[in-house]
């Protein structure tokens, strides 16, 4: 057989793991929760696995072999074409006392084929291999057909699974449904295998796998509880139930569901409880069965021809009246002195995929035992479970859940991890919120001290400014005024005298207004070595001195600040000679080069036996450099001041 070269892969097929995987990982953590809530409502509303127990038939089984890559197939013959729209596999379950309920002998590898009589070859529709991770499951598998046009389907398995007990490879399957709208074309048609064990094995058979029996008990999540109509009967009497459909249908499929079994384990009967081994089935148009059609007649010889529902097909037939006949009840010899009975949990009529059967008016020639199991019951819609859905929702539903069943818990595992994540997060940041309090605090603290030092430093630099600039100020002012006493019989002098006090106030109004921030004097001491020479001349005018500047390119690279500071330290030590010393001779050396700068200052005055002022110390100290006395051989003092270059690039 040929088939085409691309695989159609199954749409209803869970993704690989790896694929899963990477779909949550690129998910936000709102978006997984979001998932996790309603993956739980949807569960909410689908159907449960409700799985049978007892006896009776189970399905396929092929031969046993040693080895996995052996190929088996099952074909089925639907007598006539029809649009398919799925295929659905029902699994062969297994008790497993470590993994609970398992699929047994499920097809790992396996192809699905469609074809018609025009096309005996047929088309692939779908191929599933292991990488398609539909194992582990219960649930059905379903098949998207998308209505294409086929009279047979094959599956056709290429790699086979193990059954438990033996440990041996082979294809087992409990049901084959094909769906073509609400039909299962596929009920009771012809089917031909590779192998069959039926010899050995009374629950498998090729036509189990297309009698309508599934190994689950319909479990819906909607609908109340209802029990099953039981009625004891007469073993000369014939009974009859009867169902008025209200109007003429065209009706084609009826569904019996037997008495329901019980919800405990061990059931009290097995699956033939209150089934009649005879029945007839007929249909009318007249009430009094006058024109009578006959519809089926079904004889269960086994209990492997009893399932939970028992469906059955036949030709359409436009009916009002539809009768069920007992010729034969079930036998009672099981259970002890019991009395003979008959009943059903439900009866379903259809009409093009609908039960017409559905609350409508039923009677039975035989009188109502037992009021808890009246005969309305048969036709409610309902069973021990709940409400009776379609066969192909509620399959559907089981494949479903499966679906979501499988996808919870990676989501669940995935939000674990997230979470875990998270914790570990939150936990480093309640460790970075602590210590980010603690060195915000610390960063307060230290602010603090900084700022407190910078209102030391300038509450020093003011005082040293005031003291310095004013101070020197306003004794050259009283130096000057004593000249200008002495100088009264010269008009000339004198004049020069007041001109100069005048600057000089001039120039201490500026000094005062700026102390506080000296910087903002731009015009003040702008040219450090014409300051430094105006000054000498106004402070020094009635001793000998001379004053001698090299570098004064370096000097033009201090900061304004630092301008102010040199400056002034220059200026408080000419007050200083002038006040104390008796000098009458001064010098000053200004030199300036890469590395460094120097100021020496010399007199001839008393000397300072090595002590240096402490306002000397103090503008040192502002300007970053060293301050030094010395007594001179022939008398007098040296003061020297030394700021090293890498301290003067600090202001540069």
């Amino acid at each position: 057989m040929h088939y085409p070269p691309l695989t159609i892969v199954l749409l209803t097929v869970l993704l690989t793991v790896t694929a899963v995987a990477e779909r949550l990982k690129g998910s936000s953590l709102s978006e997984l929760e979001q998932r996790l809530a309603d993956i739980d409502a949807q569960l909410g509303l689908l159907a449960n696995y409700g799985l049978g127990t007892g006896i009776g038939a189970i399905g396929h089984r092929s031969n046993a072999h040693n080895t996995a890559n052996h190929q088996e197939w099952i074909n089925i013959n639907f007598e006539a074409s029809v649009p398919l729209n799925e295929v659905m596999l029902i699994p062969a379950i297994r008790r497993d006392t470590e993994s609970g309920f398992q699929a047994d002998g499920f097809p790992r590898h396996f192809r699905l084929i469609a074809g018609t009589d025009d096309a005996p070859e047929g088309r692939v529709v779908a191929e599933i291999t292991y990488n398609d991770e539909i194992l582990p499951r219960i649930a059905p598998l379903i098949i998207p057909c998308n209505g294409i046009m086929a009279s047979w389907i094959r599956i056709e398995a290429e790699q086979l699974s193990l059954r438990a007990f033996d440990e041996l490879y082979v294809l087992q399957l409990s049901e084959i449904l094909a769906f073509s709208g609400h039909e299962n074309v596929a009920l009771h048609k012809p089917v031909t295998v590779s192998s069959n064990r039926i010899s050995e094995d009374p629950g498998w058979d090729a036509k189990y796998v297309v009698d309508g029996f599934m190994p689950y008990l319909m479990d819906a999540a909607e609908g109340n509880k209802s029990v099953a109509y039981l009625c004891p009967i007469d073993v000369d009497h014939s009974p009859s139930i009867t169902i008025d459909l209200g109007k003429k249908h065209p009706v084609s499929r009826l569904h019996l569901h037997v008495v329901d079994q019980s919800d405990t384990l061990p059931q009290a009967f097995i699956g033939d409880f209150g089934i009649p081994k005879k029945m007839r089935i007929e249909g009318a148009t007249r009430s009094d069965f006058s024109d009578a059609i006959p519809l089926l007649d079904l004889r269960h010889e086994t209990i492997y021809d009893m399932g939970p529902i028992m469906m059955h097909t036949f030709r359409e037939t436009e009916i009002r009246y539809l009768r069920l006949n007992v010729d034969e009840p079930a036998p009672n010899t099981l259970y002890g002195d019991i009395p003979m009975l008959m009943g059903f949990a439900e009866i379903e009529v259809f009409s093009k995929g609908q039960n017409i059967a559905l609350n409508q008016t039923i009677s039975a020639s035989i009188a109502q035992a037992d009021s808890y199991r009246p005969l309305s019951n048969l036709t409610d819609g309902l069973n021990i479970y709940g409400s009776i859905l379609p066969i192909r929702k509620w399959l559907t539903q089981l494949a479903k859940r499966h679906e979501l069943e499988t996808e919870r818990p990676r989501i669940s595992e995935e939000l674990n991890l997230r979470y875990t994540r998270q914790k570990k997060i939150l936990t480093r940041m309640s460790w970075l919120t602590v210590l980010l309090a603690s060195g915000t605090i610390i960063t307060v603290l230290v602010d603090r001290i900084i700022r407190q030092r910078v209102v030391y430093r300038t509450r020093e630099q003011i005082a040293a400014d005031l003291h310095d600039e004013l101070g020197a100020n306003i004794h050259a002012i009283g130096l000057l005024g004593d000249l200008a006493l002495a100088s009264k019989t010269s008009p000339v002098k004198l004049d020069k005298l007041l001109q100069r006090i005048r600057a000089l106030t001039e120039r201490t109004g500026a000094a005062a207004r700026y102390c506080t921030d000296m910087l903002e004097a731009r015009d003040l001491y702008g040219d450090l070595v014409e300051d430094m020479r105006k000054s000498s001349a106004r402070i020094m005018a009635d001793l000998d001195y001379n004053i001698n500047i090299d570098g004064e390119e370096y000097l033009e690279n201090l900061s304004a600040r630092k301008r102010i500071d040199l400056f002034l330290f220059y200026k408080e030590c000419l007050i200083n000679i002038l006040r104390h010393s008796g000098a009458t001779e001064v010098s000053t050396q200004l030199t300036a080069n890469r590395k460094e700068l120097t100021l020496i200052i010399a007199d001839n005055g008393h000397g300072l036996d090595g002590e240096v002022p402490a306002s000397l110390k103090r503008r040192a100290r502002l300007l970053g450099g060293q301050v030094s006395s010395a007594s001179a051989q022939n008398g007098g003092t040296h003061i020297s001041l030394l700021v090293k270059f890498r301290k003067l690039g600090a202001f540069l």
